[in-house]
């Protein structure tokens, strides 16, 4: 099962912007589906964003319209872009793969 390595996490502010990235540990490793999600202090983890085998597009619903989920094929690598920044979305985030097995993630803190 391959993990993928996740960065571009941090420490910001409500209402900014981060853009985290994701790729496989182990080059090459080609991919369809692929899914961000995210835990949340004191909660389960949950998904967030996800792009199907087809392309298709899906959000949860407390972050429609301020997160976007999407990938460049050259350099193999998925990004979720997060703008205006909640508190609530402080969490660890995760990407994976259907039947991949799970990194380390990065942190994510957005201060009030």
């Amino acid at each position: 099962q391959v993990q993928f390595v996740e960065s571009g996490g941090g420490l910001v502010q409500a209402g900014e912007s981060l853009k985290l990235s994701c790729t496989p540990a182990q080059s090459p490793f080609y991919f369809n589906a692929i899914a961000w999600y995210r835990r949340c202090p004191g909660k389960e983890r949950e998904l967030v964003a996800a792009i199907s085998s087809g392309g298709g597009l899906k959000y949860a619903d407390s972050v429609k319209g301020r997160f976007t989920i999407s990938r460049d094929n050259s350099k193999n690598t998925v990004y979720l872009q997060m703008d205006n920044l909640e508190p609530d979305d402080t969490a660890v985030y995760y990407c994976k793969t259907p039947y991949g097995s799970w990194g380390q993630g990065t942190q994510v803190t957005v201060s009030s």
